[in-house]
């Protein structure tokens, strides 16, 4: 009678260890969970691998690899000298207050555009911000620096002298500088026109080549309409199921006829196929297009004035971003708000704020030269898939992108981690990890709009965070790449 008590005993306390194992009890299983990409309390898969890319294993390395693997071979060729904090920065300016930033007076005779005006207003109302220069860790010009294409009315000219004799310039040291469009036809460099010397910049459509890693900041492009701060919360009001829209992919833009940038719009209509795939391009803009049109103008044209591109915008699962011009472009704000996954064509970019976020939880990179493999591949993506690229695409506008303000604090942040990670001489008082931690969970919470979906958020962004790694947590003529 005994021995039955004690097996019956022991089998209960058998199943009932491994009912625990089985439900999550142990380490191991958290981590086997973890890596499956399912997670308590949410109804869908977790992706949190990238998808996989366009090409096979067989087919050479894209071009972003490509151009990686010669920067950090010679980071200094491409911007004339080789700039990385240990090597361009003063950190004895930061020492006695923290990360403090100042801005050059603004003189009266000097054109400042609207978008300028926004940023220079963010940084002076942050907590960064401080008067005096001698208190300064880092300083911002009052020249607007923005538009350095020589077309644009915007454009300032006789910058290299004006920017040489700012009273604290030291060949640009502990300087960021804010742009937006380098370069003007028929190029499109990203030359400013200026030397920078040893300055941070702050740029949008910047090329891996001439991007530093953990020097200069990958910004997007935003128009002059971009709100100084609050903004708008993006337009998933839920999460249907399942969660296709009345078009798979979409775009509404301009087509280049000859030129950077004509490649890929040129090839457009190859994959529009007017139903699910809606690809529409117009040869209507700039001075001279008649000059350059070609048969399919007339028929693009008629086909282009039948939609409406918010309707579009706001219906489609997927919406391309090809390059133009530029590598950036307006529409990848645009659809990241309008819950739109991108789906980005625009090889040698280096994505907004790429050493801090994970685009590949948010969008889906491809390859110009494998166009024709796009529908394919949208059609592919699985719908539990599809329902965390939207909900990222959320999250990642109203935490970064919805305002001038949190794109430039947001641009000081990123900068900040690299200060402190370089000589971790003040980064107890600058910067702390779990501090970063709660800024993001609160922040999530604030931006989300169910409650359970806050939960998941926040739980993602405390797991990745920590190695500042964001996995839950950018219409004129003359090349402004807006459409």
């Amino acid at each position: 009678m005994q021995a039955k008590k004690r097996f019956f005993i022991l089998l209960f306390v058998g199943a009932c260890i491994l009912l625990l194992l089985l439900i999550g009890g142990g380490p191991a299983h958290r981590s086997r969970t973890h890596r499956s990409g399912r997670h308590p309390g949410r109804s869908w898969q977790r992706f949190s691998d990238p998808l996989q890319p366009f090409a096979s294993p067989e087919q050479p390395e894209t071009d972003n690899h490509d151009m990686r693997r010669r920067r950090d071979a010679d980071p200094g060729r491409y911007k004339g000298k080789e700039c990385r904090m240990e090597s361009c920065f003063d950190f004895s300016r930061c020492e006695s207050n923290g990360f403090k930033v100042y801005l050059y007076p603004r003189q009266k005779a000097d054109k400042i555009s609207e978008s300028y005006q926004n940023i220079l207003a963010a940084i002076e109302g942050s907590r960064f911000y401080t008067p005096d220069p001698t208190k300064a860790c880092l300083f911002v010009l009052g020249l607007d620096t923005l538009d350095r294409d020589q077309l644009s009315p915007q454009y300032v000219p006789s910058l290299k002298a004006k920017v040489q004799s700012q009273p604290f310039w030291d060949d640009g040291r502990n300087h960021l500088i804010f742009n937006l469009y380098s370069g003007t036809w028929p190029d499109y460099t990203e030359d400013l026109s200026f030397d920078v010397g040893q300055a941070m910049v702050a740029k949008a459509s910047i090329s891996t080549e001439s991007f530093r890693p953990n020097f200069d900041v990958s910004i997007p492009l935003f128009s002059k309409e971009h709100p100084r701060s609050g903004g708008e919360r993006g337009f998933l009001k839920y999460n249907s199921i399942p969660p296709f829209r009345k078009y798979t992919l979409v775009f509404k833009g301009k087509r280049y006829l000859t030129g950077i940038g004509s490649d890929t719009r040129n090839a457009l209509h190859h994959v529009h196929n007017a139903e699910d795939i809606v690809l529409l391009t117009t040869c209507r803009h700039g001075r001279d297009w008649q000059r350059h049109e070609d048969g399919r103008c007339a028929r693009d044209n008629a086909e282009y004035d039948r939609f409406d591109y918010r309707e579009m915008l706001h219906n489609s699962t997927f919406c391309l971003v090809p390059r133009g011009r530029r590598l950036g472009s307006f529409r990848f704000l645009e659809a990241l708000q309008a819950a739109c996954i991108p789906v980005v064509l625009s090889n040698g970019w280096e994505l907004p704020f790429s050493e801090v976020i994970d685009w590949s939880s948010g969008a889906i990179i491809g390859d110009e030269r494998l166009l024709l493999q796009i529908p394919s591949i949208v059609r592919s993506v699985h719908r539990d898939k599809i329902l965390s690229l939207r909900q990222q695409t959320q999250f990642l506008w109203e935490a970064y992108f919805s305002s001038v303000e949190k794109i430039v604090l947001t641009t000081l942040e990123v900068g900040r981690p690299s200060l402190c990670e370089t000589t971790g001489r003040f980064s107890t008082q600058t910067y702390n990890p779990h501090l970063l931690l709660d800024y993001y969970c609160i922040y999530s919470s604030l931006a989300m709009l169910h409650g359970a979906l806050t939960l998941h958020l926040c739980n993602c962004i405390i797991v990745r965070t920590s190695e500042r790694y964001v996995t839950g947590g950018r219409n004129s003529d003359g090349g402004r790449n807006s459409t």
